[in-house]
């Protein structure tokens, strides 16, 4: 499990975020904060893998708590979750090394696609076998992680076709990290097959997929599908 550290300095909103987190399969509230000292506290602890942080806090500003917890050794992964918009607010915490910014309001489906891609960051960094030396082609799959957006919108959705369901079946093919037929995403979902095999078919029409073909038996092929980073 990932455990997520959520900072905001309504109580409301941070409810309302953390029921979003303990809704994405792999991540967990550890904690939750309303000042940067409540925040920087919960991180000296150890146990905080990543910080959902805003910006404006009573005390300290967002920025300014990522950059002690960096003068402090933390190298906690920060996710800005803010409705601070400027660029130079957001430059800044690129610079510090913030992995996604997130804009108020938003969806639980753009949340979770935050949350997606950094789980995929942290799996894809695990399998480097070599901790002295990653090779070009695994740097470009751990900085490719983090530019991976399983629930973008996919304009003119066909009739029929929801964008909730959408963002489902490319979280679940995200997430697998390897082909999955038909059934074993309807499974996922809880969706019927004929559901998720029309969504897939879709999906692979409009290149985010991949299709391949596993044979057996019977001599007729199975139909998998594997999620496409853009």
């Amino acid at each position: 499990m990932i455990d997520v550290l959520v900072v905001d300095d309504d109580l409301r909103v941070a409810e309302i975020n953390a029921r979003y987190v303990g809704r994405v399969p792999g991540f967990r509230v550890a904690a939750r904060a309303h000042t940067a000292a409540q925040a920087l506290a919960a991180v000296q602890q150890g146990t905080i893998d990543l910080v959902l942080l805003d910006h404006y806090l009573p005390d300290q500003t967002g920025l300014e708590l990522v950059h002690r917890m960096r003068e402090q050794g933390h190298c906690t992964d920060v996710i800005m979750i803010t409705a601070a918009s400027d660029v130079v607010t957001v430059q800044t915490a690129m610079r510090l090394g913030a992995l996604h910014y997130l804009v108020k309001p938003f969806t639980f489906a753009a949340l979770r696609t935050r949350l997606d891609s950094y789980a995929v960051l942290r799996r894809t960094v695990d399998h480097v076998e070599d901790r002295s030396h990653a090779g070009q082609e695994q740097v470009d799959q751990i900085f490719g992680a983090l530019r991976t957006s399983p629930s973008a919108s996919s304009p003119g959705l066909p009739s029929g076709h929801s964008e909730p369901t959408t963002d489902l079946i490319c979280g679940v093919l995200h997430r697998a990290g390897h082909p999955l037929s038909a059934h074993e995403v309807a499974v996922e979902t809880g969706l019927s097959r004929s559901t998720a095999q029309r969504y897939l078919r879709h999906l692979e029409q409009e290149g985010r997929l991949r299709l391949s073909l596993k044979y057996g038996d019977t001599g007729r092929p199975e139909h998998r599908y594997a999620w496409v980073a853009p």
